[in-house]
């Protein structure tokens, strides 16, 4: 006689885990959102990962495999099954013995699962079960820093067990996220702290359907920091948003905020943004370093020839300077680089910014609040009638900012502002599209430029390359031959301090001077390429060619600039 398997909600309960009512609460969700009892269990917070699968291995009678344990890892031979079937499974090999394959799986339930994986193996599976975070955690590699430097878990299990305690497990109550000692407190600010260490830009806080995702961006790369608990993430974000003074109880419209703590004895501010997506809010933290745009204009990347003619540029007393490229090229710093230089007793220096990033002294910065009609046309036509010397539009979005801007500019006021462009001579083109005259940006525009930003190789990180290590496509696009790039160029090797090679970022630039022809050609409505042409003849250096110093001289590597100076321009 078969026997009969123990109900999973039997099992919870028998251990300890849940008591019968929590149980029967556990039954309703489920049964309300379509999910088996220990999903529901731990989506309420009445049971973690780690006690759903350690009774699930009970009920199906397989090993519990805790992957957090010491030397456990140690045992996993990634190079007895194929890479594709380990992440599209998400299953562990442990070896094989006796024709079958120890596997660790997370679902003992998916009996499809196991049956395509004896399929494709050909063989018998003796399965062990694991909590599918620690499994996926171990796949993707989340416990690792930047570039794979080993990086502890910020969910240790000491906080996780604080965390199960902290909930009220008789009602539904959530965390307390106001307490400094409550645990989800501390692990935002162990998150906030941390993130600053490392030189992140950007956290991104990502819902996924099991699981919150955590990533941080370095020198322009997203990596995976860690897989936070789905049974966390209101918590989270509650308190995110709470410290970032948004509404915690709205969450179907977008929602922006900011954070200012201290952090290693300096105000450190985060932009926070919130935007609702399909599991949850996905939450993005930028991290303002108040120094960050005092590096300095020699210290941006500059060539010497680029740098004396910006420095003219923005000495000039009239007339329009453009920074142009995608969001999270180094626009802003390099404008307020140039500000910080402007910024003395005797020039009056009036901003409109949406929204203002960074506090100057000695420069009146105005912020942008549709809300009350303070758009950026309403503070242009007042700073005008504030008699400043320059002015810096954060970004020209429309005819009406435009105009107001040329205006400006015609009048005697030196104006610096963003436009989203590819390349500088595309500027042009994209002004008249907005609908502003042809004269007006032909007269006004003094010069523009495009810039990108590219990874620089770390000094003790970085190696003279081999004809071997080096693509003959990359040094193509910069147009390096490979017997100029042998002894010139490097490559980046992993060391401690900079586990990918890389460390901090400069930019490569493409500065388009107006002269007489390309006056003429913008009045006569030219095409961006017609541009282009006439800019290169006058002596503009492309992105690419201006990265392919950068290689000459040792700063970064021909696939960092490919990465980021790809475009179609035809010149290359």
């Amino acid at each position: 006689m078969a026997r009969t398997r123990k109900k999973l909600g039997q099992i919870l309960v028998s251990s300890g885990v849940l008591n019968a009512e929590q149980a029967d609460r556990a039954l309703k969700h489920g049964k309300q959102t379509g999910k088996r009892i220990g999903e529901a269990a731990m989506e309420l917070g009445l049971a973690s990962e780690k006690q759903v699968t350690k009774a699930l291995a009970e009920q199906y009678g397989l090993e519990y495999v805790d992957l957090d344990a010491p030397g456990v890892k140690d045992k996993i031979d990634r190079s007895s099954l194929d890479e594709g079937i380990i992440k599209k499974f998400l299953v562990l090999p442990l070896g094989k013995s006796g024709g079958k394959m120890r596997l660790i799986i997370h679902d003992p339930m998916d009996l499809e699962l196991l049956d395509n994986l004896r399929f494709r193996l050909n063989m018998d599976i003796e399965p062990r079960i694991a909590p599918k975070s620690q499994i996926r955690s171990f796949i993707e590699g989340p416990g690792k820093g930047p570039g794979g430097a080993p990086q502890e878990s910020l969910v240790t299990d000491s906080i996780d067990r604080t965390i199960d305690r902290s909930v009220d497990r008789s009602m539904d109550k959530s965390i307390d996220v106001s307490s400094e000692d409550s645990p989800i407190v501390k692990l935002c600010n162990r998150i906030l702290e941390e993130a600053v260490g490392m030189r992140v830009s950007d956290i991104h806080i990502e819902p996924m359907g099991d699981r919150v995702r955590l990533r941080y961006r370095i020198d322009g790369v997203c990596i995976e920091r860690d897989n936070l608990p789905k049974r966390m993430q209101n918590s989270i974000l509650s308190r995110v948003k709470l410290m970032a003074g948004m509404n915690i109880a709205e969450k179907r419209i977008p929602q922006d905020g900011r954070i200012k703590i201290p952090v290693g004895g300096t105000q450190i501010d985060y932009r926070v943004s919130a935007c609702p997506a399909y599991h949850g809010e996905s939450v993005v933290l930028r991290i303002l370093r108040p120094d960050a745009v005092r590096i300095g204009l020699v210290n941006l990347g500059f060539e010497q020839d680029n740098l004396d003619i910006f420095n003219r540029i923005i000495r000039r007393p009239n007339g329009i300077f453009l920074v142009t490229g995608p969001t999270g090229s180094g626009k802003t710093t390099t404008l307020y680089s140039a500000l910080d230089v402007l910024n003395r007793p005797d020039r009056k220096i009036i901003t409109a910014e949406d929204p203002v990033e960074y506090n100057f002294d000695g420069i009146n910065q105005c912020q942008v609040r549709e809300g009350i009609g303070l758009t950026f046309p309403a503070i242009l036509r007042s700073m005008l009638r504030q008699a400043p010397n320059i002015i810096l539009v954060g970004e020209i979005r429309d005819r009406e900012v435009g105009e107001i801007a040329i205006q400006a500019a015609l009048t005697g006021h030196l104006v610096f502002s963003t436009l989203h462009t590819n390349d500088a001579p595309s500027a042009i083109t994209r002004l008249i599209d907005m609908g502003i005259k042809p004269f007006l940006v032909a007269s006004s525009i003094q010069a523009v430029m495009a810039q990108r930003l590219i990874r620089v190789l770390h000094d003790a990180s970085k190696q003279l390359a081999k004809e071997e290590d080096l693509d003959p496509k990359y040094l193509s696009l910069i147009n390096l031959k490979m017997k100029d790039a042998l002894g010139k160029v490097y490559k980046a090797v992993s060391t401690e301090e900079a586990p990918n090679g890389y460390k901090g970022r400069k930019g490569i630039f493409e500065m388009m001077q107006m002269n007489a022809e390309l006056r003429e050609l913008a009045f006569k409505l030219a095409p961006s390429s017609e541009l282009r042409k006439a800019a290169l003849n006058s002596g503009m250096r492309p992105l690419h060619e201006d990265g392919r110093l950068k290689v000459i001289n040792g700063v970064t590597t021909p696939e960092e600039i490919a990465r980021v100076s790809q475009t179609d321009t035809g010149e290359s």
